[in-house]
C-alpha cells in the first residue's frame, strides 16, 4: 500500500514527516514556505490523516516513505522529521535515501523518564475509558509550548483525535516494526525545545551527541512541536539550514 502523499514546488526534494500526535497538516506553514525553493513532499503515515490503518503484514514507516519516493523518482532527499518520525528519518538515512536530516524534538532509544511515562499512562487511561477527546486534549496540553496559538491547539487536537479514532477502529491492528539503524554519516540539525518534556530534551541531546555530523539547536521558547508554535521561525530555520 502506498501511503497518502502530496508534492509541490521544484528543486531539490525535501520530505516532511509528521509527529505521531499529528498528521501532514502540522506542516501547512512549512509547505507554503519551502515550496518556493524546493520540491516538497509530505505524507500521512498509516493510521493518520488520509491514510487508512491497514497492512497485509508487518510494515515500517520508513519502508512506506521509501515506496513513495521510489514512485516519485526521488533517489535522495533532505528529510525533516518531527518527534517519533525521527526514527523513520534515521532508517531512511541508513538506507542511503536521506542526504540531510532535520530532527525536531526527536525520540531516541534512551529510557523514558518519569515525566513521559506519566504522560503515556494518562493517555492510555483516557483511551481505555473511551475519552478520545480528553486524550487528544492531553496531548495538546502536554506537547504544545507557551507560544502556541489557540488555532494551533485546536488543529493539533483535531489531528490527534482523528488518528486515535482511525487506529482504535482497526481490526486487526497492523504490526509496525522499527529497526536500529547503523552508524549514519549525514549532516543533521537536531532541535530541542526548552518547554518540552525532559525525556524528549534528553533524547535530542543524545542524538546530537551520537550522530557524527550533527548540530544541536535548543529553542528557549519551544515545546515539543515548534513547527506549530512559531511556524515563521521554524520556516526561517529550515530555509537557512536546507
Amino acid at each position: 500500500m502506498t501511503i497518502w502523499h502530496a508534492e509541490r514546488g521544484t528543486g531539490e526534494p525535501v520530505v516532511l514527516l509528521h509527529s505521531s500526535a499529528a498528521d501532514s497538516g502540522m506542516w501547512d506553514a512549512q509547505w507554503d514556505a519551502l515550496a518556493g525553493r524546493f520540491r516538497v513532499i509530505k505524507v500521512d503515515f498509516r493510521g493518520y490523516g488520509r491514510t487508512p490503518f491497514q497492512a497485509d503484514g508487518p510494515y515500517s514507516d520508513a519502508g512506506d516513505v521509501a515506496e513513495v519516493l521510489a514512485g516519485l523518482g526521488v533517489s535522495r532527499a533532505a528529510v525533516v522529521a518531527s518527534s517519533g518520525a525521527g526514527q523513520a528519518a534515521l532508517e531512511l538515512a541508513a538506507d542511503g535515501l536521506a542526504d540531510r536530516l532535520v530532527l525536531l524534538n526527536p525520540v531516541s532509544a534512551l529510557e523514558p523518564t518519569a515525566d513521559v511515562r506519566a504522560y503515556w499512562k494518562e493517555e492510555a487511561r483516557l483511551l481505555e475509558l473511551g475519552d478520545i477527546q480528553g486524550a487528544a486534549e492531553l496531548n495538546a496540553r502536554t506537547l504544545l509550548g507557551p507560544e502556541a496559538s489557540r488555532a494551533a491547539w485546536e488543529r493539533l487536537v483535531a489531528m490527534q483525535r482523528h488518528a486515535f479514532e482511525v487506529q482504535l477502529a482497526a481490526d486487526p491492528e497492523p504490526e509496525r516494526v522499527e529497526r536500529e539503524p547503523p552508524a549514519i554519516d549525514v549532516p543533521a540539525l537536531v532541535v530541542a525545545g526548552a518547554h518540552d518534556l525532559f525525556s524528549f530534551v534528553a533524547s535530542a541531546r543524545h542524538l546530537a551527541g551520537t550522530l557524527p555530523r550533527a548540530r544541536l539547536v535548543e529553542l528557549d521558547w519551544a515545546g515539543h512541536l515548534p513547527a506549530l508554535e512559531r511556524p515563521e521561525e521554524v520556516n526561517a530555520l529550515l530555509l537557512d539550514y536546507l
